[in-house]
């Protein structure tokens, strides 16, 4: 490995990604750009194929790919920050194991925009969602360049920000959030992570107007193929979580209150989870 402090970190978080990881790493040493890249990859103790993967390529190209590994399972939030502290570059670009790029410039396009726009802390683009068998779901017909403000995700919009898409700023005020208890409550981790580094910074999200990932939904997903029930109950923890730990003015306030009744509380109601409705409203009001 280089000693050599790199333009761009790619963090690789991956667990039992065996069958798909090659794809996400080859994706990743195909990137064409005028400064230096480094690979960290991440594995939460896999019980599959993925460490022996993972090793295989650190191995081939030991000048560009660290490979670290947990002695015991301990969840994607801890994998997360222990496999960011192996990233050293400027820019952190983000990808899990069972995602890929799919445009061989896509970092250099990212940082490009980054170094010529200070306002911005993060930069996405668009994504092609596929099954397992590489069958396209979704991708947007028409892609254009979307902003994101920090109240703009607080009000739940972050259309085309998936985490494959995502490169930061490598700043130590957006890493703050893994010291906060709370975070490792939450369930969506790359929302509350978009959240906290819009709201700490001032600053914006953009989304280029181009597909340049897969996004792979699959059984072993960690959030895409999760029961509907089970999903609308860690979101309505996560806006829970949100709205104590954030802070925004009155009016804010009141538009959260109004994306609760809309989203979630028939849901609360049909659960006769009253008390932590009312609990919410009442937060809100």
């Amino acid at each position: 490995m280089s000693t050599q402090k790199p333009m761009v970190s790619i963090c690789c978080i991956t667990y039992n990604h065996g069958k798909f990881l090659a794809h996400a790493v080859e994706s990743f040493l195909m990137q064409h750009a005028n400064f230096d890249i480094e690979i960290v990859i991440g594995d939460d103790c896999s019980t599959d194929e993925t460490a022996s993967v993972a090793k295989a390529f650190a191995e081939k190209y030991p000048e560009k790919i660290r490979f670290t590994s947990t002695k015991k399972n301990q969840g994607s939030h801890y994998n997360l920050i222990n496999t960011l502290k192996y990233c050293k570059g400027k820019y952190i670009a983000l990808c899990e194991g069972d995602d890929y790029w799919t445009d061989s410039h896509k970092l250099q396009k990212q940082v490009d925009f980054l170094e010529h726009n200070p306002d911005y802390v993060i930069c996405c683009h668009y994504t092609r969602v596929i099954d397992e068998n590489n069958n396209t779901l979704y991708v947007h017909p028409k892609p254009v360049p979307l902003v994101h403000t920090y109240h703009d995700l607080l009000a739940g919009k972050q259309e085309e920000t998936k985490t494959a898409t995502v490169i930061y700023r490598n700043v130590p005020g957006v890493h703050q959030l893994f010291h906060r208890p709370w975070f490792f409550s939450c369930h969506a981790g790359d929302k509350i992570f978009k959240l906290f580094a819009t709201h700490h910074t001032g600053s914006k999200i953009y989304v280029m107007p181009e597909v340049m990932s897969c996004y792979r939904n699959h059984v072993g997903g960690i959030w895409s193929m999760i029961n509907t029930q089970v999903r609308m109950e860690r979101m309505i923890s996560d806006f829970n979580l949100i709205i104590q730990n954030f802070t925004y003015p009155a009016l804010q306030k009141k538009k959260l209150l109004l994306l609760y009744i809309k989203r979630y509380l028939l849901f609360e109601l049909s659960k006769f989870r009253l008390r932590k409705a009312y609990n919410t409203v009442k937060y809100l009001l």
